[in-house]
Formats: structure tokens, C-alpha cells, sequence
């Protein structure tokens, strides 16, 4: 199975809609209830980080008998630290964002510890690319 999910940078009205409609399609599918959770907030802090640094963003989900592979692909202005920016409590995020009770540098740290496997790679003016992978077997 295959779906694709456009997010609109800066629109944090919509922060959150990929992740629910992926969290009910993994129900309908009858996935375990840890993979389910692990993948939505993974895949809801990626969401959140494209809506607040990015200016677009695309989301793939491939699901398979034995793993969900998520793909986001933003045009944005890239993470210059990848390692720094994995450090709990670094944030990057305006004031303003930080206002509305995001940026607080939990971000990347939460979607290591619910994927399987997380693989960043980022080029400063232009965007970042992230994949999650969770398997369906514990």
C-alpha cells in the first residue's frame, strides 16, 4: 500500500492531520497497537517539523507484509547540525512557533525512540530528508 500526504509549511491548523489519517488506517488494518503508537508520534513530530521550519513537505508511507517506511522530503532550510539537532531541548524554532507550544527540541530525539530505524540527511538551504521504518513484529 502506498499513500502521499502535502503539508503546508507554517500551517499549524493542519499539524497532526497526516499522522491521524495514517493512526486510522493502521487500525482499519489491524496492526499492533505499539507499532501503531510508535509510528504516529514519529510520524507527528516529523509532520510538526515540516509545518514549523519548512516551507512544503511531502509524506510517503509503503506499507508491506513486514514494515511501515515513511519518506518526508521538505524544501526548507535544511538542519546545519544533524547531531546537535538530535540533542533533547535543542530547538531551532522561532519565537512564534514556540508561542503556540511547539519548538520545545523533542522533535527528532521522539522519532528515534519510536522508530525502528531513522536515517536524517539534510542540505542547508534547500530541505531535509527523513525515513522512519517501524516493523510489524515486535
Amino acid at each position: 500500500m502506498h499513500f502521499e500526504y502535502f503539508i503546508e509549511g507554517g500551517n499549524f491548523a493542519e499539524a497532526g492531520s497526516t499522522s491521524s489519517q495514517v493512526k486510522k488506517t493502521l487500525k482499519q488494518l489491524n496492526v499492533d497497537g505499539t507499532v501503531i503508537k510508535r509510528t504516529v508520534v514519529a510520524l507527528y513530530e516529523a509532520e510538526v517539523n515540516i509545518v514549523a521550519h519548512a516551507y512544503s513537505g511531502k509524506i510517503t508511507v509503503e506499507l508491506d507484509e513486514e514494515k511501515i517506511d515513511i519518506k518526508i522530503v521538505d524544501e526548507g532550510p535544511g538542519i546545519p547540525d544533524i547531531k546537535r539537532a538530535m540533542e533533547i531541548g535543542y530547538s531551532t524554532a522561532s519565537p512564534e512557533v514556540r508561542e503556540m507550544g511547539f519548538g520545545a527540541g523533542m522533535g527528532l530525539s521522539n522519532m528515534k525512540n519510536n522508530s525502528d530505524k531513522l536515517n536524517i540527511t539534510s542540505t542547508v538551504g534547500k530541505g531535509t530528508e527523513v525515513e522512519i521504518i517501524n516493523y510489524f513484529h515486535l
